[in-house]
């Protein structure tokens, strides 16, 4: 996966449901911008180092496609914000904090 990431001008990835988005950090931690969902749980994965959109609007997914093939600086920023982003997110501190809850309830 990393190779077709890193091959690529973008992930396109208008889910209608997502639990967390795991494509959208794997993208991102390749350095391939990302276009998502302004739904479900892809916001909050994605931050801001993503391009939102509406995925039953298929003009609206058209346009960021085409922000993302015109615009080389547009694409360079998305590129070092995904990741970033990407950093944030490590098995270890999702089992650190996993650990942290389930001791408050158990």
């Amino acid at each position: 996966m990393p190779l077709l990431y890193g091959q690529a001008i973008a992930l396109v990835f208008p889910s209608l449901w997502e639990g967390f988005g795991f494509p959208v950090l794997e993208a991102m931690s390749c350095g391939t911008p990302v276009i998502t969902s302004n739904l479900s749980s892809l916001p909050e994965v994605a931050g801001d180092a993503a391009i939102l959109v509406n995925p039953y609007d298929q003009n609206a997914i058209a346009a960021a496609l085409r922000q993302i093939a015109m615009d080389d600086e547009g694409r360079l920023q998305l590129r070092a914000a995904g990741l970033a982003r990407a950093s944030q997110f490590s098995w270890a501190k999702t089992g650190r904090e996993t650990a942290e809850v389930l001791s408050r309830f158990l």
